[in-house]
């Protein structure tokens, strides 16, 4: 089944949500995304130079608003990381089902196409009250930043994923819209680097060795993801893809675990799991947005 790729993806998300962290003691975020997108720019190359291929495109605006929100959301997660423990960044940053439940639902009753559906509701209720519960063992400052930072992720992300679905639906291949993403991942971060965020004290140097590979691995891993949630996302069951996405909240717990020896209160399991059980009601609501909301609505919340 295709969407046995998300499960590929989540792990692999979640190898690469380690070396980020990792290397967030020696980089920028601007220098991590930067580094990501040139790698996976090679990695592409690569493969087309192997396999066959082009770049030619003429969806190049769709890129072009696929990069620039996935790229925001790219900003916002590294950063987040560096501020919250692996399992609590991962865990809001995949509210992204959610999201996309509530954008969906949020055209069609701004435009009175659409009833009320009180049980989308509930599972929206439902995971911000598990975002309430997650948070509330960490009640500093910095860790409420990382929170807000993770959270704006996910929300861009859902947009991401929506316009990821459409390029597919457009017939664009899986190595041409990850090209296109890392390409921009490329351009805003060396913005980033060299306007918004300073470089690290020794630039690309400070963590030497080390840092160079962790920065290597992010591209590999990120760029590998990307190909593997694509071609889930565009190819299979889009209940299951969703479903399959919140692994990478229990592969991320894992690795915190066993690196950082995190430790979860019970309320903080209380929350991942509310979350969890939202996100499988609100991604099933999704799942039938076909079939019971306005074309219109739904071409709104794609676009």
């Amino acid at each position: 089944m295709q969407s046995l790729w998300m499960l590929v993806a989540s792990f692999v998300f979640a190898i690469m949500g380690v070396c980020v962290k990792l290397a967030s003691a020696y980089y920028t975020t601007a220098e991590i995304v930067l580094c990501r997108g040139l790698v996976g720019m090679l990695f592409i190359l690569v493969l087309i130079t192997l396999r066959g291929g082009t770049l030619k495109t003429p969806l190049a605006w769709h890129h072009l608003w696929r990069g620039a929100v996935g790229v925001c959301a790219l900003w916002l997660w590294f950063a987040s990381i560096a501020l919250l423990p692996l399992a609590t960044a991962v865990t809001l940053n995949y509210m992204s089902p959610i999201w996309i439940a509530a954008i969906l639902f949020g055209a069609a009753w701004w435009r009175r196409q659409g009833r009320f559906d009180w049980r989308l509701a509930l599972a929206i209720g439902m995971s911000f009250i598990g975002v309430l519960l997650l948070l509330r063992p960490s009640m500093q400052s910095e860790q409420w930043l990382g929170g807000a930072l993770a959270l704006s992720s996910g929300m861009l992300a859902a947009l991401a994923y929506l316009q990821v679905k459409r390029l597919g639906q457009m017939g664009e291949p899986e190595y041409r819209v990850v090209f296109y993403f890392s390409l921009t991942s490329a351009v805003g971060g060396l913005f980033g680097t060299l306007v918004l965020q300073p470089p690290a004290s020794a630039g690309l140097q400070a963590g030497g060795a080390t840092g160079l590979a962790l920065l290597l691995a992010i591209g590999i891993t990120a760029t590998g993801a990307q190909m593997a949630m694509t071609r889930a996302y565009r190819l299979g069951n889009t209940l299951l893809t969703a479903n399959l996405q919140y692994t990478g909240i229990v592969f991320s717990s894992i690795w915190g675990i066993l690196i950082w020896h995190d430790t979860m209160a019970w309320p903080s399991w209380l929350g991942i799991g509310a979350i969890l059980a939202s996100g499988v009601a609100a991604t099933f609501y999704n799942n039938r947005a076909p079939k019971t909301m306005p074309a219109a609505a739904i071409a709104a919340a794609k676009t």
